[in-house]
């Protein structure tokens, strides 16, 4: 027996990706979900049927920011070979992408829910641990680096990434407030002369 009910008619991974543009561009509280479905082009029976609430839309949206354009950054800390290249290209992958002009300039993990209303405090905490997972793996990827002798014994990677984390948080913010590529390369060239000798 077929399904009852007219077939979708939009793309779905297309409806997310423009969703994903706009939570990035305006963040969470800043969407209505009238901007969701004009951007989406559907309707919002359709957006609900379909994804369940703006907060769940949200989250997907989130997890395809992480898997695409926020996740280049973070491949470094598993693909280099030491420790001071892994961060070094984290931030300067991350400044290109946070200064693209063919997308919202910051990261929407740092920028699209720092101040939430108390009803969407789930919100707000969901980037939060997101932002605590980020830190975890550049502080085991630290760690690695003390182990491979890459990093002098007895480095704090606890504080130093913590220190790189606020970092790259900066530049998200810088980039959203204009800065342009050159002047993040710039904090990030002296944010790599804080390394450890």
């Amino acid at each position: 027996m077929a399904p009852r009910g007219r077939p979708r008619s939009f793309d779905r991974d297309v409806a997310l990706r423009r969703a994903m543009e706009v939570f990035w561009e305006h963040g969470y509280e800043g969407t209505s979900i009238a901007d969701l479905t004009t951007a989406m082009g559907i309707n919002a029976p359709s957006l609900y049927a379909v994804f369940g609430s703006k907060a769940d839309l949200f989250r997907e949206a989130v997890d395809l920011y992480n898997r695409t354009e926020g996740g280049a950054g973070y491949r470094a800390l598993h693909e280099e070979p030491t420790a001071r290249a892994a961060v070094e290209r984290l931030l300067r992958g991350n400044a290109a992408a946070f200064s693209d002009p063919a997308t919202p300039w910051g990261c929407m993990v740092v920028l699209a829910a720092t101040n939430t209303s108390p009803a969407n405090d789930d919100v707000r905490a969901f980037l939060a641990d997101l932002r605590r997972a980020d830190q975890a793996a550049l502080r085991d990827r630290l760690a690695r680096g003390v182990a491979d002798g890459d990093l002098p014994a007895g480095t704090d990677v606890d504080a130093l990434a913590a220190f790189y984390a606020a970092v790259l948080n900066g530049l998200a913010v810088q980039a959203r407030d204009g800065a342009p590529r050159p002047a993040l390369d710039a904090v990030i060239d002296q944010a790599m002369l804080a390394w450890p000798a």
